[in-house]
């Protein structure tokens, strides 16, 4: 049984791997952390501040998913070495492609782990909000800004992640100007962040009645959600704030009244909005948690230790730095320009299968 020797080859590598793996999670000190928190919630007065009792409970979960996940990986590796050492013992000649599937299995869990590892930034755990804006290019840009909304939709729903659409406005003929929505669940941030940038795209226009080949390109925005508890001020004066009629879905009452909030932030000239909220003041509320998220994200990336020291414009999409293109004709690629990753089945990618450039983006830590 050739192919059980191959696998017994390889098992030397994968259990290093593995205990590597369990290395980078720091699994003594996950372990200390799981007791410190058992410790403090059979506390008494544990439950007497609910939301500090439940980010605790939130670290616990986290912390005892990264466990089980490692646990489960040792565990499926000794099965298939009994299965091993069975097989070969009955000469059994029929398990061995159950046993291959399981190794299969195995490698991708393991590779799975091993990303998320990587997700050790200070928000990578945290919620992410993502906004999408058509570039210049009409109706193709627009349209091609709407194709972006769906994969990534597409995307979270196949990660079991909750979507909340904050902000979507759409175009007169199709697609959509741009859009704001919030991606919850664990290290929604972490996997999306690679995700920033300008996204291109080349194909035959759907829109071009000579069927000439266009080039579009659209903006894809990351940023952490902030926790309520970290401080950010920010002075009235330096903001300007707008209402405007809701454009998206809603029913009359959304189209009948400025319930819609636009939010300029004028040292550095970042703008948010939101109108999918039912009222005025719901807008305004999740519009200034955006802002926030924003200028917090832009401080850090900025190096500054106080968003005073921020300035500029930083709503200008820089064109010619694409991360990704997409190549509809006259051949089909996907191709990320930082990792060169590839794929050559554009549909499966803009149904929302984006994990190999996720995770390559995020392997490069390891170089």
């Amino acid at each position: 049984m050739i192919e059980l020797e191959q696998i017994k080859y390889e098992l030397d590598d994968a259990k290093v791997g593995l205990a590597e793996i369990g290395d980078s999670l720091g699994l003594d000190a996950l372990n200390g952390r799981l007791a410190e928190i058992a410790e403090t919630s059979e506390s008494e007065g544990f439950w007497d501040d609910h939301a500090t009792a439940q980010k605790l409970l939130k670290e616990k979960k986290f912390i005892e998913d990264k466990i089980r996940d490692y646990d489960g990986l040792a565990g499926s590796l000794e099965d298939i070495e009994v299965m091993i050492d069975l097989a070969e013992e009955e000469d059994d000649a029929s398990v061995v492609s159950e046993i291959q599937t399981s190794y299969e299995k195995w490698k991708r869990d393991k590779d799975a782990l091993r990303v998320r590892t990587l997700l050790d930034g200070e928000h990578d755990g945290h919620n992410a909000i993502v906004s999408i804006h058509a570039g210049s290019g009409g109706t193709d840009a627009q349209d091609w800004a709407g194709m972006l909304l769906r994969m990534y939709l597409r995307w979270a729903e196949a990660k079991k992640y909750r979507v909340k659409m904050w902000d979507l406005q759409d175009a007169s003929e199709g697609g959509i100007k741009s859009a704001t929505f919030l991606v919850e669940g664990e290290y929604a941030y972490g996997y999306l962040k690679g995700e920033k940038g300008v996204h291109r795209i080349v194909r035959i226009s759907p829109f071009d009645s000579s069927a000439r080949r266009h080039t579009s390109f659209s903006s894809v925005d990351v940023m952490p959600e902030i926790d309520d508890e970290i401080n950010v001020e920010i002075s009235p004066d330096d903001l300007r704030i707008d209402t405007f009629r809701s454009s998206g879905a809603g029913g009359q009452h959304v189209n009948k009244t400025d319930s819609a909030i636009r939010i300029t932030h004028i040292p550095t000239n970042v703008v948010v909005s939101c109108q999918n909220e039912r009222s005025q003041h719901q807008n305004k509320e999740v519009a200034m948690r955006i802002l926030k998220s924003k200028l917090v994200e832009l401080a850090e990336r900025e190096h500054k230790e106080n968003l005073a020291e921020l300035a500029g414009d930083y709503s200008q999409i820089t064109w010619g730095s694409q991360i990704r293109s997409y190549v509809f004709h006259p051949y089909s690629l996907v191709k990320d320009h930082r990792t060169d990753a590839e794929n050559g089945n554009v549909q499966a990618v803009m149904d929302g299968d984006i994990d190999l450039f996720i995770n390559e983006k995020l392997k490069q830590k390891e170089q």
